[in-house]
């Protein structure tokens, strides 16, 4: 499912996440906020077979979804995809204020594997756009070099 957000689309953006609410909730904040056009992935496989296609100026993804999950989503991002370079901001109830031992080290294992941002869930609409905005405009300038 594609998403355009105001006035056509300047920017390009895949949301991954296992839930619908979840994928439809970014989706529409995206398009309020931005030109952009949002591709939806429910399940890491989608995610992956999209990465391989088309190259986008922003992954948002979230950890904790069936299947292989999100980490070896972005490990195999990471590792060869058309995106290996494109931002990564994973939005995830792993970036909770407040954490355990296991989940530092699990949002650690993100950054290791080339996360460029963490926004928690639950995320304020303000906290997501800044995130957003933040590796868009680093992208940006990084493509015009």
């Amino acid at each position: 499912m594609r998403v355009v957000g105001r006035s056509g689309s300047r920017y390009d953006i895949l949301v991954v996440d296992d839930q619908e609410p979840m994928r439809l909730l970014l989706a529409q904040i995206l398009a309020q906020e931005l030109k952009v056009e949002v591709t939806l992935a429910g399940t890491c496989e989608k995610a992956l077979r999209l990465a391989d296609e088309k190259v986008f100026d922003l992954i948002l993804l979230d950890l904790l979804m069936p299947g292989i999950g999100g980490f070896e989503v972005l490990k195999r991002i990471r590792a060869g995809s058309a995106n290996k370079s494109t931002p990564v901001i994973v939005v995830s109830v792993l970036g909770a204020s407040i954490m355990d031992e296991d989940e530092i080290v699990s949002l650690g294992r993100a950054t290791a594997l080339g996360a460029n941002a963490v926004v928690s869930k639950p995320f304020t609409r303000a906290a997501l756009m800044t995130a957003v905005r933040e590796q868009l405009r680093i992208n940006d300038s990084q493509s015009q070099h």
